[in-house]
C-alpha cells in the first residue's frame, strides 16, 4: 500500500502545477525576489529617515525648516476638511515623496548596475572573441597540416594502411 502512495505522489510531482512550481523554485527566481524584498524593506527605513514619516519629519523636513526658517514642516498632519469629512492629503504627500525618492534611487542603482554589467561583458567579448580572419587562418593552418601529413605517407590513425 505504501508503494502505491509513493507512486501516486511521484506521478503528481512529475506533471502539472507541482512540477512547474518545483522548476520555478529551482531556477532561483524566488531567492532573488526574496532578497530584493528584504533589501527594499530595509531601504524603506533609510528613505523614511530622510524624507520623513508619520512620526517624524526626517532630514528633508529639517533641511526645509532650516532653509525657510521656523520649525520643521510636518506634512503628515495636514488635513483638508470638506463638509465635515477629513481628507489627509499631508500623509499622501509624505508617501508620494517617499515613493519618488525610492524610485529615483533604485533607478540610479539599476542604471549603474547595467552600465557596469555591459562594460564587463564588452571587455570579456573583446578579449575572448576571435575575429573571422583569425578563425579562417586557424582552419587553413589545420588543413595544411592534415594535407601535409597525408602527402608524407602518414595516414590518419582510424584508417587501415593498404597492403
Amino acid at each position: 500500500m505504501l508503494d502505491k502512495v509513493e507512486q501516486k505522489i511521484s506521478g503528481i510531482t512529475k506533471r502539472g502545477v507541482i512540477a512547474e512550481f518545483k522548476a520555478f523554485v529551482n531556477r532561483g527566481n524566488v531567492v532573488d525576489v526574496a532578497v530584493a524584498f528584504v533589501m527594499g524593506a530595509a531601504f524603506k527605513t533609510v528613505v523614511d529617515s530622510f524624507a520623513g514619516s508619520a512620526d517624524s519629519p526626517g532630514i528633508l523636513g529639517g533641511l526645509i525648516g532650516a532653509v525657510f526658517g521656523g520649525e520643521q514642516p510636518d506634512f503628515s498632519k495636514k488635513v483638508l476638511t470638506v463638509n465635515g469629512s477629513a481628507i489627509p492629503f499631508g500623509a499622501f504627500i509624505t508617501a508620494s515623496m517617499n515613493f519618488l525618492l525610492v524610485a529615483m534611487v533604485l533607478f540610479m542603482v539599476v542604471k549603474v548596475y547595467n552600465r557596469v554589467r555591459d562594460s564587463l561583458a564588452d571587455g570579456e567579448e573583446a578579449a575572448t572573441e576571435a575575429t573571422t580572419n583569425e578563425l579562417l587562418a586557424e582552419i587553413r593552418d589545420e588543413l595544411r597540416q592534415a594535407r601535409g601529413a597525408r602527402t608524407q605517407g602518414h595516414e590518419p590513425s582510424d584508417q587501415q594502411p593498404s597492403t
